[in-house]
């Protein structure tokens, strides 16, 4: 079994790699740089979390001019073969761009993909993109999407030329980057824009900032709990963004259909491995987990309470909690509190 994993996942990384070193000869270290302030978060003024600078490569600077150029292409669904699937396709703002209802995304042509679109709820700050991790860089991760035959499927020159022949887009490309549209340019642009999607205008952030009564009574044991050894779920869900962005077998299941992480590194103890969502805006993504099998926030609190199912790989953090069902029920009210009810909404989020 190792030997065909290791087999065809070597040709797929070494095309994956080509690709890479054709659109990033020269990779560029990460600079903090703020949010275009045509963008800052309403919160701002009050969240200490929104304070932080946004990570920004070098070779890739913001400016309102890209935002505004990565938000158009973000929304338009002529970024994929057939013409009807864009970014926001899978990623919809009402549902913390996330897929909302969907265990899996439907992308060009029906075709049904197999793991649960994830929120990009403050996606600047991932270290690690895509389930496995597997992408270091917005820019890197975007070619993903655009690309693969069961969601966009497009061919670099097949985009290129799409985008060229839009007036609109011509003139926008040549303005921001000085060159005709491309596959590279376009993920610029995307990234850009994604990088602009804060959100800490939560009740929690809120009670952070100072206001004692942003939060329910529910939702302050539920805190407390989260942050104990009892509840055990700080150990992961940590941070400002409450995720370590590092990928975990969390014993979903005792046998993997989707061998997560050992699909990139042909390593069985990498099999059920996926990386750990943030916690923000959680209560609008459901269903959870990689492939969208828990349905709603209280089984999948349930799910850790009860300890998953029987796995070699799973992790050590993963026991049985014997958290009784008020316990439950406040942690969810905890969970629920990560709301930012203005993310969805913000205009500078919308479509243009």
């Amino acid at each position: 079994m190792q030997g065909w994993r290791v087999g065809w996942m070597g040709l797929l990384l070494l095309g994956v790699g080509l690709l890479a070193v054709y659109l990033w000869p020269r990779p560029k270290p990460l600079t903090t740089q703020p949010s275009p302030p045509t963008v800052v978060h309403p919160a701002s003024p009050l969240a200490p979390f929104a304070q932080r600078a946004v990570p920004v490569p070098e070779d890739n600077p913001q400016t309102p001019a890209k935002v505004e150029l990565g938000r158009r292409l973000f929304f338009d669904p002529r970024l994929s073969k057939d013409g009807k699937v864009a970014c926001a396709s899978c990623h919809k703002p009402e549902f913390a761009f996330s897929d909302g209802g969907k265990p899996v995304s439907t992308g060009i042509f029906g075709r049904q993909g197999s793991r649960n679109a994830p929120s990009l709820t403050n996606v600047a700050f991932r270290r690690h993109l895509f389930w496995e991790g597997r992408s270091p860089r917005l820019e890197l991760q975007a070619v993903g999407p655009l690309t693969a035959h069961d969601e966009m499927g497009m061919e670099p020159e097949e985009l290129a030329q799409r985008l060229g022949a839009i007036p609109e887009y011509a003139k926008a490309f040549q303005e921001v980057f000085g060159e005709p549209p491309t596959l590279k340019t376009t993920t610029y642009a995307i990234a850009a824009f994604e990088r602009t999607l804060l959100s800490y205008n939560s009740p929690f952030d809120r009670y952070q900032a100072g206001d004692d009564k942003a939060m329910s009574e529910a939702a302050l044991r539920g805190m407390e709990l989260f942050f104990s050894e009892k509840g055990d779920c700080f150990h992961c869900h940590v941070g400002p963004e409450f995720t370590d962005d590092e990928p975990r077998n969390t014993a979903l299941y005792t046998v993997y259909k989707d061998i997560g992480l050992a699909r990139a590194t042909g390593r069985d103890e990498d099999v059920g491995k996926f990386k750990t969502p943030t916690l923000r805006n959680v209560a609008l993504t459901a269903p959870y987990m990689h492939d969208g099998s828990i349905q709603t926030l209280r089984e999948a609190v349930q799910h850790y309470n009860q300890g998953g199912q029987p796995n070699l790989n799973a992790d050590a953090l993963i026991r049985p909690l014997g958290l009784t069902e008020a316990e439950v029920d406040d942690l969810v009210a905890f969970l629920r509190s990560l709301t930012d009810e203005s993310f969805g909404t913000n205009p500078a989020f919308l479509p243009p």
